[in-house]
């Protein structure tokens, strides 16, 4: 086991991490001889961009990976007019006070937490009838 300097004194990593086993394997540069934890500096940063240019090209307006899902399943096309339509509705319901809204398009259902900018869910058009919108307080129509 890795023995790590901290300060003056060389704690084992097992001290460090709360005795979790650490994958050697996957987590110890061989060539620096440095143990790493988790994910390196380069790979947290790829991912923190890319949510970040997500947010960008949305407008701030963010899907949930579950919102994700069903648009491509349900095959809705977010075209940039529709995404700035949906911002535009976040914000109406944001001024008026609403903080889980459901967005009607003419061919589709997006129910958005307002707080948080996320599209938790989507419907489209045959999906909608005979279903019972719950936790919902405010409605928008495009």
């Amino acid at each position: 086991m890795a023995d790590i300097k901290v300060g003056n004194n060389y704690q084992n990593i097992n001290q460090l991490v709360g005795n979790r086993s650490v994958n050697n394997t996957n987590n110890l540069n061989r060539n620096s001889g440095i143990t790493t934890i988790g994910a390196d500096f380069g790979t947290l940063l790829k991912e923190q961009l890319d949510k970040n240019s997500g947010a960008d090209k949305n407008q701030g307006l963010q899907f949930s990976k579950h919102a994700q899902e069903r648009v491509v399943q349900r095959g809705i096309e977010l075209t940039p007019e529709l995404m700035d339509d949906l911002n535009s509705a976040v914000k109406k319901a944001d001024a008026k006070g609403a903080k889980d809204v459901v967005i009607f398009d003419s061919m589709n259902a997006f129910i958005v937490n307002v707080p948080n900018k996320t599209v938790v869910t989507t419907m489209s058009g045959s999906e909608m009838r005979d279903n019972v919108f719950t936790n919902i307080d405010g409605a928008v129509i495009l």
